[in-house]
């Protein structure tokens, strides 16, 4: 078997409005398309946290090994992405960015509660996958996210 090479480039989202959009069902396309280890090469600036938690179970539950490169950025949600990787290999002149997750809400008070306990929610998973790739604990991993 060879190895294959698949690119993420581009915004990660639920559906695709624009040619540069990754969707889950696009990925999955391209990843189910041959067997084999892979090396993923990303480029995005992130995008649907949801989605991008799809595309990283994909990278996980992959039967080969996956090497992950970033090749210019891996922000935000594709940064979750990154953390999928057998090995991750970021080069001196790319970069890996982490944020807190962000959200726009409207309505009362009761609708503000809901959309901070959607966000603390979406902080815990976005944790998961940066602990078990990094091994670096919690608290820490959340101040970098503050930070």
């Amino acid at each position: 078997m060879t190895e294959r090479t698949l690119f993420l480039n581009g915004t990660i989202a639920v559906e695709s409005w624009f040619d540069d959009d990754v969707t889950p069902q696009i990925f999955k396309d391209e990843l189910n398309s041959g067997s084999g280890d892979i090396t993923v090469w990303i480029n995005s600036p992130g995008g649907d946290c949801i989605a991008a938690a799809q595309i990283y179970n994909m990278l996980m539950d992959y039967k080969g090994n996956v090497a992950v490169k970033v090749d210019g950025i891996a922000a935000s949600a594709a940064s979750v992405i990154a953390m999928a990787g057998t090995k991750v290999l970021v080069s001196p002149v790319s970069m890996l960015m982490i944020h807190n997750p962000i959200t726009v809400a409207f309505g009362n008070s009761a609708e503000m509660q809901k959309a901070i306990d959607m966000l603390d929610s979406v902080k815990d998973s976005i944790l998961n996958a940066y602990e078990i790739k990094t091994g670096l604990s919690r608290a820490k991993l959340s101040h970098l996210m503050d930070a």
